[in-house]
């Protein structure tokens, strides 16, 4: 019988560890069965291009608020849409919740894509509005697909919060990071932490630290994507001071950080397509992120 119990343990160590539920030095991960997908990601970028540019008061605004809510709620998030006013123009937040209490840690991405194109090569297009592939489409769809294979006993509160108005600045009436600001002028109670995606599905992705960001979540976030074989992306080295949705948090008093690709050189122009867009390195940060959540505390 105690044969055939040792036989029984080796059996299923090897299946947990062809699954990939078991990782060297780090024990059962919770959900480890459900991998973050990142053609299911790159799935998501083509929806939201097929819909146009998601500049505020558009019908393609409209749409992808109603696609996302629905996309959250059937993966199981309670969703609300916080409506707001900020410089006169509306604004509306998309926050799924999951858990409670503490550690409470929100992720979260701007949606909304630039009404003007400003930094384009060719000065007429420089009025037309930007695609927003991988600024403002990838981040969204890294968030949904952590959606759909976050475990729901992480035994943590996690929102995931799809940030409006994020890309309009230096346009006359207008200001950056309206969304989120206006979230984090909402709050009754403060978060532990705030992670922010903004730019990440770049094929040749090169996230370095931010300088602004958080030290010890930061490091964290690294380690974490070291340990994944994802140090060539995750580079951990200090290199630009962002200006993002991360800023109001820490303005608040709540640590956050900033996960930013900034070296894109389609950025605010007519070329930020979805060609551009990798679902690998959607899949490098959606597999670092579920990895650091699931992570004891």
């Amino acid at each position: 019988m105690k044969n055939l119990f040792s036989k029984l343990i080796i059996i299923a160590c090897m299946v947990l560890i062809a699954s990939g539920g078991w990782i060297a030095g780090r024990g059962l991960m919770p959900g480890a069965m459900n991998p973050f997908d990142g053609s299911k990601a790159s799935q998501d970028v083509l929806y939201q291009m097929s819909l146009g540019p998601r500049v505020v008061g558009t019908q393609a605004h409209a749409n992808v608020v109603k696609w996302m809510v629905a996309e959250l709620e059937k993966a199981g998030w309670e969703v609300d849409v916080q409506d707001g006013i900020s410089m006169g123009h509306p604004i509306q937040n998309v926050i799924a919740r999951r858990g409670s209490g503490h550690p409470w840690i929100i992720l979260g991405a701007h949606y909304d894509s630039r009404l003007a194109a400003d930094q384009d090569p060719n000065p007429a297009n420089r009025i037309l509005p930007v695609p927003g592939a991988n600024d403002g489409a990838s981040g969204v769809a890294v968030l949904l697909e952590l959606a759909r294979v976050l475990p729901a006993n992480l035994n943590k509160q996690v929102w995931l919060v799809f940030f409006d108005a994020e890309d309009n600045g230096d346009i006359p009436g207008w200001d950056w990071l309206l969304g989120s600001r206006f979230f984090v002028s909402q709050l009754d109670v403060k978060p532990d932490e705030a992670v922010i995606i903004d730019m990440i599905g770049d094929a040749n992705l090169d996230i370095y630290m931010e300088r602004n960001s958080n030290l010890t979540i930061t490091q964290q976030i690294w380690a974490q994507a070291a340990d994944l074989g994802y140090q060539q992306q995750f580079i951990p080295k200090f290199k630009y001071s962002m200006l993002d949705d991360h800023t109001p948090f820490l303005k608040a008093g709540i640590p956050a950080v900033d996960i930013i690709d900034f070296d894109y050189p389609y950025w605010h122009t007519t070329m930020d397509t979805a060609d551009k867009v990798s679902a690998k390195s959607l899949k490098i940060v959606g597999d670092t992120l579920q990895s650091w959540l699931q992570q004891p505390e």
